[in-house]
Protein backbone atom coordinates (compact mmCIF):
# COMPACT_ATOMS: atom_id res chain seq x y z
CA UNK A 1 0.00 0.00 0.00
CA UNK A 2 2.74 2.14 0.67
CA UNK A 3 4.68 1.96 -2.36
CA UNK A 4 1.29 2.53 -4.53
CA UNK A 5 0.92 5.74 -2.48
CA UNK A 6 4.66 6.51 -3.16
CA UNK A 7 4.01 5.98 -6.60
CA UNK A 8 0.62 7.91 -6.82
CA UNK A 9 2.77 11.24 -5.18
CA UNK A 10 5.11 10.85 -8.10
CA UNK A 11 2.64 10.45 -10.75
CA UNK A 12 1.52 13.67 -9.05
CA UNK A 13 4.47 15.69 -9.20
CA UNK A 14 5.31 14.91 -12.37
CA UNK A 15 2.02 16.38 -13.67
CA UNK A 16 3.02 19.49 -11.77
CA UNK A 17 5.91 20.05 -13.32
CA UNK A 18 4.69 19.13 -17.06
CA UNK A 19 2.02 21.39 -16.47
CA UNK A 20 4.06 24.51 -15.59
CA UNK A 21 4.85 25.52 -19.17
CA UNK A 22 1.60 25.15 -20.21
CA UNK A 23 -0.60 26.69 -17.50
CA UNK A 24 1.37 29.52 -17.54
CA UNK A 25 -0.71 31.56 -20.74
CA UNK A 26 -3.55 29.66 -20.09
CA UNK A 27 -6.88 31.38 -18.71
CA UNK A 28 -7.23 28.11 -16.19
CA UNK A 29 -3.78 28.00 -14.51
CA UNK A 30 -4.88 29.51 -11.62
CA UNK A 31 -7.55 26.60 -11.64
CA UNK A 32 -5.06 23.75 -12.40
CA UNK A 33 -2.43 25.24 -9.35
CA UNK A 34 -5.41 25.34 -6.93
CA UNK A 35 -5.58 21.21 -7.80
CA UNK A 36 -2.20 20.39 -7.57
CA UNK A 37 -1.94 22.57 -3.91
CA UNK A 38 -4.88 20.35 -3.04
CA UNK A 39 -3.45 17.33 -4.09
CA UNK A 40 -0.08 17.93 -2.19
CA UNK A 41 -1.71 18.72 1.13
CA UNK A 42 -3.88 16.21 0.71
CA UNK A 43 -3.58 12.91 -1.50
CA UNK A 44 -6.90 11.69 -2.69
CA UNK A 45 -7.07 7.65 -3.29
CA UNK A 46 -5.97 6.33 -5.91
CA UNK A 47 -8.83 4.19 -7.60
CA UNK A 48 -11.35 7.01 -7.05
CA UNK A 49 -14.40 7.75 -9.00
CA UNK A 50 -12.83 11.44 -11.28
CA UNK A 51 -15.68 14.10 -11.92
CA UNK A 52 -14.08 16.11 -15.24
CA UNK A 53 -15.85 18.91 -16.42
CA UNK A 54 -17.05 21.99 -16.69
CA UNK A 55 -18.86 24.84 -13.86
CA UNK A 56 -21.58 22.80 -13.42
CA UNK A 57 -19.03 20.12 -11.54
CA UNK A 58 -17.18 23.04 -9.78
CA UNK A 59 -19.83 24.39 -8.37
CA UNK A 60 -21.19 21.19 -7.06
CA UNK A 61 -18.85 21.93 -4.14
CA UNK A 62 -20.64 19.55 -1.69
CA UNK A 63 -20.90 16.72 -4.58
CA UNK A 64 -19.20 13.80 -1.76
CA UNK A 65 -22.08 14.57 0.23
CA UNK A 66 -24.60 13.29 -2.57
CA UNK A 67 -22.99 9.93 -3.45
CA UNK A 68 -21.07 9.26 0.10
CA UNK A 69 -20.65 5.47 -0.94
CA UNK A 70 -18.11 6.29 -3.51
CA UNK A 71 -14.73 8.34 -3.15
CA UNK A 72 -15.26 11.36 -5.36
CA UNK A 73 -12.44 13.82 -7.15
CA UNK A 74 -14.23 16.56 -8.37
CA UNK A 75 -11.94 18.49 -10.71
CA UNK A 76 -14.70 21.07 -12.74
CA UNK A 77 -13.43 24.31 -13.94
CA UNK A 78 -15.67 26.71 -14.96
CA UNK A 79 -15.53 28.31 -18.23
CA UNK A 80 -14.05 24.75 -19.68
CA UNK A 81 -14.66 23.51 -22.93
CA UNK A 82 -13.72 19.85 -24.29
CA UNK A 83 -10.79 20.79 -26.08
CA UNK A 84 -9.52 22.55 -22.24
CA UNK A 85 -10.16 18.72 -21.17
CA UNK A 86 -8.17 17.54 -23.41
CA UNK A 87 -5.07 19.52 -22.98
CA UNK A 88 -5.28 19.54 -18.89
CA UNK A 89 -5.63 15.32 -19.36
CA UNK A 90 -1.89 14.58 -17.82
CA UNK A 91 -2.48 17.41 -15.13
CA UNK A 92 -5.98 16.29 -13.73
CA UNK A 93 -6.84 12.97 -14.89
CA UNK A 94 -3.99 10.30 -15.43
CA UNK A 95 -2.44 10.60 -12.32
CA UNK A 96 -5.23 10.06 -10.33
CA UNK A 97 -5.47 6.69 -11.69
CA UNK A 98 -9.28 7.05 -11.24
CA UNK A 99 -11.48 3.78 -11.73
CA UNK A 100 -13.94 5.70 -13.24
CA UNK A 101 -14.45 9.05 -14.88
CA UNK A 102 -17.40 11.37 -15.16
CA UNK A 103 -17.43 14.07 -17.57
CA UNK A 104 -19.61 16.81 -18.25
CA UNK A 105 -18.65 19.49 -20.67
CA UNK A 106 -19.74 20.92 -24.25
CA UNK A 107 -22.03 23.77 -23.79
CA UNK A 108 -19.27 26.41 -23.21
CA UNK A 109 -17.62 25.06 -26.51
CA UNK A 110 -21.01 26.45 -28.30
CA UNK A 111 -21.51 29.38 -26.12
CA UNK A 112 -17.86 29.84 -27.64
CA UNK A 113 -18.19 29.64 -31.23
CA UNK A 114 -21.42 30.11 -32.83
CA UNK A 115 -20.71 28.53 -36.05
CA UNK A 116 -19.46 25.30 -34.24
CA UNK A 117 -21.04 22.18 -35.68
CA UNK A 118 -22.46 19.56 -33.25
CA UNK A 119 -20.40 17.03 -35.07
CA UNK A 120 -17.33 19.38 -34.38
CA UNK A 121 -17.97 19.26 -30.19
CA UNK A 122 -18.70 15.21 -30.97
CA UNK A 123 -15.59 14.77 -32.71
CA UNK A 124 -13.86 16.46 -29.44
CA UNK A 125 -15.42 13.78 -27.29
CA UNK A 126 -14.14 11.49 -29.19
CA UNK A 127 -10.31 12.69 -29.07
CA UNK A 128 -10.86 13.17 -25.65
CA UNK A 129 -12.44 9.70 -24.93
CA UNK A 130 -9.04 8.00 -27.40
CA UNK A 131 -6.53 10.17 -25.11
CA UNK A 132 -7.78 8.30 -21.53
CA UNK A 133 -8.14 5.24 -22.70
CA UNK A 134 -5.12 5.00 -24.71
CA UNK A 135 -3.31 5.57 -21.13
CA UNK A 136 -6.18 4.19 -19.23
CA UNK A 137 -7.60 1.30 -21.07
CA UNK A 138 -9.45 -0.25 -18.66
CA UNK A 139 -11.22 3.04 -17.19
CA UNK A 140 -14.91 3.24 -17.12
CA UNK A 141 -15.67 6.62 -19.11
CA UNK A 142 -19.10 7.71 -18.30
CA UNK A 143 -21.01 10.87 -19.94
CA UNK A 144 -23.43 13.18 -18.61
CA UNK A 145 -25.35 14.41 -21.27
CA UNK A 146 -25.30 18.29 -22.23
CA UNK A 147 -28.62 19.94 -19.98
CA UNK A 148 -30.89 22.23 -21.34
CA UNK A 149 -30.03 25.88 -19.45
CA UNK A 150 -32.69 28.21 -20.35
CA UNK A 151 -30.01 31.10 -20.89
CA UNK A 152 -28.83 28.78 -23.81
CA UNK A 153 -32.24 27.56 -25.14
CA UNK A 154 -31.10 29.10 -28.35
CA UNK A 155 -28.54 26.32 -29.05
CA UNK A 156 -30.60 23.19 -27.47
CA UNK A 157 -30.90 22.34 -31.03
CA UNK A 158 -26.96 22.07 -31.60
CA UNK A 159 -26.87 20.38 -28.20
CA UNK A 160 -29.29 17.63 -28.79
CA UNK A 161 -27.40 17.00 -31.67
CA UNK A 162 -24.42 16.39 -30.29
CA UNK A 163 -25.57 14.70 -27.28
CA UNK A 164 -27.13 12.38 -29.52
CA UNK A 165 -23.82 11.89 -31.34
CA UNK A 166 -21.65 11.20 -28.10
CA UNK A 167 -24.46 8.26 -27.12
CA UNK A 168 -24.28 6.59 -30.45
CA UNK A 169 -20.62 6.66 -30.25
CA UNK A 170 -20.57 5.40 -26.90
CA UNK A 171 -22.99 2.18 -27.49
CA UNK A 172 -20.06 1.14 -29.34
CA UNK A 173 -17.72 1.03 -27.15
CA UNK A 174 -16.90 -0.99 -24.14
CA UNK A 175 -16.90 0.22 -20.32
CA UNK A 176 -18.97 2.98 -20.82
CA UNK A 177 -22.47 4.94 -19.73
CA UNK A 178 -24.55 7.50 -21.30
CA UNK A 179 -26.16 9.43 -18.26
CA UNK A 180 -29.22 11.16 -20.03
CA UNK A 181 -30.05 14.33 -17.76
CA UNK A 182 -32.08 16.23 -20.70
CA UNK A 183 -35.65 14.88 -20.34
CA UNK A 184 -35.41 15.13 -17.03
CA UNK A 185 -35.02 18.54 -16.54
CA UNK A 186 -37.79 19.50 -18.77
CA UNK A 187 -40.93 20.64 -17.56
CA UNK A 188 -44.61 19.50 -19.29
CA UNK A 189 -44.47 21.77 -22.00
CA UNK A 190 -40.96 20.47 -22.99
CA UNK A 191 -39.13 23.38 -22.29
CA UNK A 192 -36.49 23.87 -19.65
CA UNK A 193 -37.55 23.43 -15.87
CA UNK A 194 -36.67 27.07 -14.64
CA UNK A 195 -36.75 25.95 -10.84
CA UNK A 196 -34.02 23.61 -10.92
CA UNK A 197 -31.83 26.83 -11.68
CA UNK A 198 -30.08 29.83 -9.76
CA UNK A 199 -30.87 33.25 -11.32
CA UNK A 200 -28.33 33.47 -14.39
CA UNK A 201 -30.74 30.36 -15.78
CA UNK A 202 -27.00 28.65 -16.37
CA UNK A 203 -26.50 27.07 -12.88
CA UNK A 204 -27.90 24.81 -10.89
CA UNK A 205 -29.43 25.31 -7.74
CA UNK A 206 -29.48 21.74 -5.04
CA UNK A 207 -32.89 20.89 -6.80
CA UNK A 208 -31.04 20.65 -9.99
CA UNK A 209 -27.81 18.73 -8.08
CA UNK A 210 -30.68 16.03 -6.77
CA UNK A 211 -32.15 15.41 -10.19
CA UNK A 212 -28.14 14.57 -11.38
CA UNK A 213 -28.05 12.26 -8.35
CA UNK A 214 -30.75 9.90 -9.38
CA UNK A 215 -29.61 9.86 -12.59
CA UNK A 216 -25.89 9.04 -11.99
CA UNK A 217 -25.85 7.37 -9.16
CA UNK A 218 -26.80 4.36 -10.45
CA UNK A 219 -23.88 4.12 -12.91
CA UNK A 220 -21.05 4.69 -10.45
CA UNK A 221 -18.71 2.06 -9.52
CA UNK A 222 -18.83 0.52 -6.46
Amino acid sequence: MKTRTYFFLILLFLGFLQSQAQTTKNPFSADIRRFQQIDFAHPPKPNSILFYGSSSFRMWTDVQEYFPDFPIINRGFGGSKLTDLILFRDEIVFPYQPRQIVIYCGENDFADNDTLLPAAVTDRFIQLFGLIRKRLPDVQISYISMKPSPSRWHLAGKFAEANLGIEKFLEEQTNTAYIDIWDKMLNKRQMPDSALFLEDMLHMKPEGYQLWQKEIETHLLK
